[in-house]
C-alpha cells in the first residue's frame, strides 16, 4: 500500500493524502519523499486547479516518526552531522513545496497535527479542522526547541505574536474550537463533513480566472513579507492590471451578471 495517494474527488480538485495511518501519518522519510514527488507532480498537473492535503485514518500528522524515520535517499559516504543535515533539508524542502504550488493549497486537518504535522498544516493556504483535530508545538516538549520547519515563522503571522509565544513555549494542546476561535483554522465541521467541505470550497475555487487565483495566492503570501504598505500595493496593483489587460475576464464577468449566470473564465 502507498503511503501517500492522489485522488481527484471533484473536477480540477486534487486530493493528496498522507496514508500511513497506523503510524498517524508520521513523518518517516519513506512519507515525506513520495509526499514531496507527489506536490511536485500535482503543481505540473494543469488540470489541477485547487488541491486538498488530508490524513488517513484519525490523524492529520503526527509529526516526526521516532520508531521508524526511515530512510534518507543519497547519504552514502555521509557522516552523521552532514546526515542530520540532510534530513532537515528535506523537511524543509516538503513545507516550501507546499507553498510553491500555483495552486491554492486546503489543509483538511482530520485529526491531530502536531509538531512537524502542525507546520504541515500551517504551510497549507487554507486550513479546515475536522471537531477531532488539534494542534501541539511538540518539540518544546521533547526538550528541543519548539520552532521547526518554519513553524516560528509562519505561526505569528496566522494567529499573532503573543498567542504564537504562549502556545510554542508551553506546548499545550489547541483543540478545534480553540483554533477556530483564535484564527488557526478558518471553520470547524464534524469530522464526517471534512472532506466534502474541502472539496466543496476546492471547486469553488477552482471556477475562478485561473491567474486570478494564483496571483491572488502569491499576494497574499508576499503581503506578509512587505516593508510596508506602499511596496505591497505597487505588487497588488501590476498583478490586478496584468489579469485585466491580458484577459477578457472581467467583460466575462459583467456579461454573465447581466444575463445571470455562472462566467466562464477562458483566462
Amino acid at each position: 500500500m502507498p503511503f501517500v495517494l492522489i485522488d481527484q474527488p471533484r473536477p480540477h480538485v486534487t486530493q493528496i493524502t498522507l496514508n500511513r495511518p497506523e503510524r498517524m501519518n508520521a513523518m518517516a522519510f519513506d512519507v515525506m519523499v513520495p509526499f514531496r514527488e507527489a506536490l511536485e507532480e500535482v503543481g505540473r498537473d494543469n488540470g489541477t486547479r485547487a488541491v486538498v492535503v488530508t490524513g488517513a485514518g484519525r490523524g492529520f500528522c503526527s509529526g516526526a516518526d521516532l520508531e521508524s524515520p526511515g530512510r534518507i535517499p543519497g547519504i552514502e559516504g555521509l557522516t552523521v552531522s552532514t546526515i542530520a543535515l540532510r534530513s532537515m533539508e528535506l523537511l524543509d524542502d516538503v513545507v516550501r513545496a507546499m507553498r510553491r504550488l500555483h495552486q491554492p493549497v486546503i489543509a483538511a486537518v482530520n485529526g491531530p497535527a502536531i509538531g512537524g504535522g502542525f507546520c504541515l498544516s500551517l504551510a497549507a493556504d487554507i486550513r479546515i479542522a475536522a471537531d477531532t483535530a488539534r494542534f501541539r508545538a511538540a518539540g518544546i516538549n521533547n526538550g528541543l526547541t519548539a520552532s521547526e520547519l518554519g513553524l516560528g515563522y509562519l505561526l505569528p503571522r496566522a494567529i499573532g505574536a503573543s498567542r504564537a509565544f504562549e502556545i510554542m513555549l508551553s506546548g499545550r494542546d489547541v483543540d478545534a474550537a480553540e483554533a477556530e476561535r483564535i484564527g488557526l483554522v478558518s471553520r470547524t465541521v464534524p469530522g464526517g463533513e471534512l472532506l466534502d467541505a474541502a472539496a466543496e470550497l476546492a471547486e469553488r475555487i477552482a471556477g475562478f480566472s485561473r491567474p486570478g487565483v494564483e496571483l491572488t495566492k502569491r499576494m497574499l503570501w508576499s503581503s506578509l513579507d512587505a516593508a510596508s504598505l506602499e511596496a505591497h500595493m505597487d505588487h497588488e496593483g501590476l498583478a490586478q492590471l496584468f489579469v485585466r489587460l491580458t484577459t477578457r475576464n472581467f467583460e466575462e464577468a459583467i456579461q454573465a451578471r447581466k444575463e445571470d449566470r455562472p462566467p466562464v473564465f477562458g483566462d
